[in-house]
């Protein structure tokens, strides 16, 4: 095992024991510029041992450390001398291996909760208030401390809420300090990196862009790469780094597969040439690909439809090429999480095209520069890059398009419905101000049918769902509270310029529980 970036920086091990927030703590380790991964909470400790991290943070789970077939780790990273922080589950597990029985909690506690911390020179509060609010999302509590421990805060109905064992440098929190509803969260993880695991915050994108410009050249020689441009950050950012790697050993294939927004193909193709010297192959597909689409509904048999034609449209335009033995495409940290998981606890959330949506037999070998990257690092990195603002927060669209934000079968003529009544949206969503690189906004078209009325006659027509979220790592989002006036305003204009439509609605999930795509 080791680690997918090297470089001359301090690195923190995350042990996945099967948390919905462990990649909440690997990007909060990231702001505080310590780079963080996951792994699986199998690692051995001599696997441990070799990629000598500065800290090991376990995640929490949903699981009791007392249930037959629980997550575990191997206790003999005890003895590396190596900094550990348990979360939640991974406190228990602590207190687990160190001898201590956990049970069940006469009052779980989820949700906002006060804590007081008791022991307020410990390094891990260093700075905080010692009554604050925190995130508790537990049924189970460590009744009595570990042998040569000592409780470092409480609440209410948990008594040990937090511990440590500075000898040892084991610590402990019961509540989640990754997620926004701790507000002083991340400083207890800075006191973690900073104070405990003498981490030194030198991560950073300058860094990153060299080491892989290095890694592209070495790798490819002589070879060509193809780039498969979506026209989103990721893809533009990844063509970047690729293109500096080496430069005309590159061609870019735009594939247009006909679930595009509304004028987006000539929008990809406009902004490529005005800020790329490489050559951009531009291949309409649409018959393509909605010939193999032809009345599938379920969410993911379409998605890796739609994988398998992309790759299968790579290979073909490779094949005309010279010398073409790698495709760059820009898969990011989220596309891996969601579509594969890390680790045995993980839950495949829905295949994205470019990962889970691979066909398992290709003719051409990966190159992912921003495979360990989140959203908002992306972005970053395509600013230090110098790409445009109009690039760089550009508005995230999927890889499959529109074929999954129509529910049902896709046809060209819901398509274009969409494409009319997302435009409308996106338009309007600009003009009220309300979009800030972190916020998109787009329709959804279940392939239902509802009655309306057109003027005074009966209408039979379609359902658009206004979807508007803002999110900085694609992990989490929160529906936006887009302005009664600017809905309204929406409605009006998609109900009385798209043909087909007779009905809006507002979705106000966030994510989770949701996702934010609906397929």
């Amino acid at each position: 095992m080791s680690w997918q970036t090297s470089g001359d920086f301090d690195k923190v091990a995350i042990l996945d024991l099967g948390s919905q927030y462990t990649q909440l703590i690997a990007r909060r380790i990231r702001e505080l510029k310590v780079y963080s991964e996951i792994f699986d909470n199998t690692l051995t400790v001599d696997e441990i041992r070799e990629m000598s991290p500065s800290g090991i943070v376990l995640s929490g789970g949903p699981n009791s450390v007392y249930q037959f077939g629980s997550p575990e780790i191997d206790t003999e990273i005890f003895e590396l001398g190596i900094p550990i922080l348990g979360i939640c589950y991974g406190m228990q597990l602590i207190g687990k291996v160190f001898g201590v029985g956990i049970t069940a909690a006469n009052n779980r506690e989820y949700g906002k909760t006060e804590l007081t911390v008791t022991k307020p020179e410990s390094a891990l509060y260093a700075g905080l208030n010692p009554d604050l609010i925190c995130w508790m999302s537990h049924g189970d509590i460590t009744p009595v401390l570990p042998a040569g421990f000592i409780a470092t805060s409480h609440t209410l109905n948990t008594p040990v809420a937090s511990f440590e064992n500075v000898e040892r440098r084991a610590y402990g929190v019961q509540f989640h300090p990754e997620v926004t509803h701790t507000p002083w969260g991340k400083d207890l993880l800075s006191n973690f990196l900073y104070r405990i695991c003498k981490a030194e915050p030198k991560w950073q994108m300058t860094d990153f862009i060299e080491r892989n410009v290095i890694e592209i050249r070495q790798r490819v020689g002589s070879a060509k790469v193809i780039c498969g441009l979506s026209g989103g950050v990721d893809s533009f950012v990844t063509a970047a780094i690729v293109d500096k790697a080496i430069g005309k050993q590159l061609e870019c294939v735009f594939v247009d597969h006909g679930m595009m927004r509304l004028d987006e193909a000539d929008e990809v193709e406009q902004a490529f040439n005005e800020h790329f010297q490489s050559k951009l192959i531009r291949v309409d597909a649409s018959d393509r690909f909605l010939s193999k689409l032809d009345g599938e509904t379920e969410p993911e048999r379409k998605r890796k439809i739609i994988g398998e034609e992309f790759i299968r449209v790579f290979e073909g335009e490779a094949v005309k090429l010279e010398n073409i033995r790698y495709l760059a495409q820009g898969t990011s940290y989220p596309d891996v999480i969601e579509s594969s998981g890390i680790g045995l606890h993980a839950h495949v959330i829905k295949s994205h095209h470019n990962v889970g949506g691979l066909p398992e037999r290709m003719n051409l070998e990966l190159i992912e520069p921003l495979r360990d990257l989140f959203k908002d690092e992306i972005r970053a990195l395509a600013v230090e890059l110098g790409l445009p603002d109009a690039i760089a927060y550009r508005p995230p669209f999927p890889g499959p398009g529109l074929g999954i934000r129509i529910i049902g079968d896709v046809t060209r003529e819901r398509i274009a419905i969409l494409q009319h009544a997302d435009a409308i949206i996106r338009e309007e969503i600009i003009a009220a101000n309300l979009y800030d690189g972190r916020t998109r906004a787009f329709g959804v078209l279940p392939a239902i049918k509802t009655t309306g009325v057109t003027g005074d006659a009966r209408a039979y027509g379609y359902p658009i769902v206004i979807r508007a979220v803002t999110s900085d790592d694609e992990m989490t989002a929160d529906w936006t509270r887009v302005p009664y006036a600017v809905l309204d305003q929406i409605a009006n204009r998609v109900l009385n310029e798209v043909v087909g439509v007779v009905r809006t609605v507002l979705d106000i999930t966030s994510k989770p529980p949701g996702t934010i795509e609906w397929e």
